[in-house]
């Protein structure tokens, strides 16, 4: 046993300090984002949001609304076959990444649909990205797929990030139990604090030419800021996309004026009971609920959503005078504030 003295961060315990600049308007910046894919060497371009794959929010009506403003989503890894076969025939499927396990069967469906319809990016997602099974599985899956832009994940430290990269793939994602209605923490004791966990990440992909993807944790606009701020190339996100006509959860209506309003959405996490239930037939024997099953309010289409999320990171942007978002990190000076200032300083 050990324990690590140095401070750990989650978005709450930071602000970004405002810098003098000479930007006058928030539409002076660029949001957008050229990466080049190191395993393939082709480039993206786009505004680095991912819409996370989950059955609520990683849909195709999200991927065609996303793709718009440049950003991308992963889909969720429960459709049938011949509708992942129609959706990547579509040029809307563009920016949308393939989602599967590491299971026979996910994979002889991957290699199934890549044979109809060319599949250009590939999400292979699990919950414990340490295991020497899932960084065997992200060889195999470069070795079948080598074109394709890889992302890979769950983790939250450098050396694991390496391990992925060097195994193949493009972008990692981090995170452990950090999402709205993820309960890992509560129930394994496991996880790390995201802004730290992307910082040191990062730090180890971009040694390597690698990207990563920050994966949960960001509630309000300004995670978002403190994320790229961190060194995240990438942002996942669940619950703020919740919620939206795009989405795919259940709706619960009440009457108003004499007619049915839209008012919540259920949003539930990939490891809760409700997902198992609907997936897997229930919590097996040797598992436990790793998830929560929620309501968030109705918010219609999610265009407004995407208005609020890319313009308060503009905003961020001119407040430290970073022109394009690229240059975020090099401008980005984070400062310590309540919860953590107790606990380093024993106040």
């Amino acid at each position: 046993m050990r324990i690590e003295n140095d401070p750990k961060l989650d978005f709450r315990d930071v602000l970004i300090r405002p810098k003098r600049s000479t930007l006058g308007s928030r539409a002076h910046v660029d949001v957008n984002r050229t990466f080049r894919f190191a395993h393939t060497g082709k480039d993206w371009t786009g505004f680095p949001l991912i819409a996370a794959n989950m059955d609520v929010v990683g849909t195709m009506s999200m991927a065609r609304a996303l793709l718009k403003h440049g950003a991308m989503v992963a889909l969720h890894k429960h459709y049938d076959a011949d509708d992942l076969i129609a959706f990547f025939k579509e040029k809307e499927s563009a920016n949308a990444f393939y989602s599967l396990g590491t299971t026979e069967t996910d994979h002889e469906k991957l290699k199934h649909v890549h044979s109809k319809a060319p599949i250009s990016k590939i999400c292979l997602d699990v919950a414990n990205g340490y295991t020497e099974k899932f960084v065997d599985t992200v060889k195999a899956t470069r070795e079948a797929f080598p074109h394709a832009a890889i992302m890979a994940g769950n983790v939250v430290t450098g050396d694991m990030t390496e391990a992925l990269l060097l195994a193949g793939a493009d972008i990692v994602k981090v995170g452990i139990g950090p999402g709205s209605v993820c309960t890992t923490r509560k129930m394994t004791g496991v996880g790390y604090p995201q802004l730290s966990a992307i910082i040191e990440c990062s730090d180890a992909a971009h040694g390597l030419k690698g990207l990563v993807c920050g994966d949960g944790g960001c509630t309000v606009p300004g995670d978002l800021a403190k994320a790229y701020g961190g060194g995240a190339d990438f942002v996942m996100l669940g619950g703020m996309l919740a919620g939206h006509d795009e989405c795919e959860g259940k709706i619960r209506y009440e009457e108003r004026d004499g007619k049915k309003a839209p008012v919540a959405m259920t949003f539930y996490g990939m490891s809760s009971d409700t997902a198992m239930k609907r997936y897997s037939g229930g919590v097996a024997k040797y598992r436990a609920s790793e998830g929560k099953t929620v309501e968030v309010p109705y918010r219609g289409p999610v265009e407004g959503t995407m208005q609020e999320l890319m313009g308060g990171v503009r905003s961020a942007m001119t407040y430290i005078g970073a022109v394009r978002l690229k240059e975020m990190p090099k401008r980005t000076t984070f400062i310590m504030v309540g919860s953590q200032l107790n606990t380093i300083f024993g106040t």
